[in-house]
């Protein structure tokens, strides 16, 4: 718990540093790049969080590797983060800045879970719709399973709209199950 308040601490002057110079999306493009790059690359990730290998010598691979294409600022973000030994974090202090650039932009992200694929149409339709019901830009990652039959399920934080088919039919046959029903040969 400790390491996300820091890391949350972190993104929020990383953010506010952002607001002041070349702007909230610019730097969380760059910080989604470094995130990345240490997710993905695990010899990169070794070599920022060992101990072994010198803070200046990190120093120098992070100017080298980030100096051309990130901002400025967000380059010395990085440095400090080495300084402070926080760079085990970074990939919490993106996520943690991604949070903080969602509200700042109204927006909110939807697992959509559907039995199969949409056309553009129908998912720019979705996307309106669950615009104008959460009241916030919606941001829908679709993913198909075919398990479902078919509706949708939408989750936001720790909302869970449940529209299934597969719901509604087990819902029905557990409302036929309890339900007391004539024998065979009662009637």
């Amino acid at each position: 718990m400790r390491d996300e308040t820091v890391a949350r601490n972190y993104a929020e002057a990383l953010f506010e540093l952002a607001e002041r110079h070349e702007g909230v999306e610019a730097y969380g493009t760059g910080v989604e790049i470094v995130a990345r790059l240490i997710e993905e690359n695990d010899d990169f990730r070794r070599f920022l969080e060992t101990p072994r290998i010198a803070v200046a010598q990190k120093k120098t691979v992070i100017r080298r590797v980030f100096g051309e294409t990130l901002p400025e600022k967000l380059v010395n973000f990085l440095l400090i983060t080495l300084d402070k030994r926080r760079q085990r974090l970074l990939r919490v202090i993106a996520r943690e800045y991604m949070g903080l650039m969602d509200q700042h932009f109204n927006r909110v992200h939807v697992e959509v879970t559907l039995a199969r694929e949409l056309d553009a149409k129908s998912m720019e339709e979705m996307e309106k719709r669950l615009t104008l019901a959460l009241g916030k830009t919606a941001i829908p990652h679709v993913r198909v399973k075919p398990s479902i039959i078919g509706g949708a399920i939408f989750r936001t934080g720790d909302t869970i709209y449940d529209g299934s088919l597969r719901r509604r039919l087990d819902g029905m046959r557990r409302r036929l199950m309890k339900a007391d029903l004539p024998r065979v040969g009662e009637v």
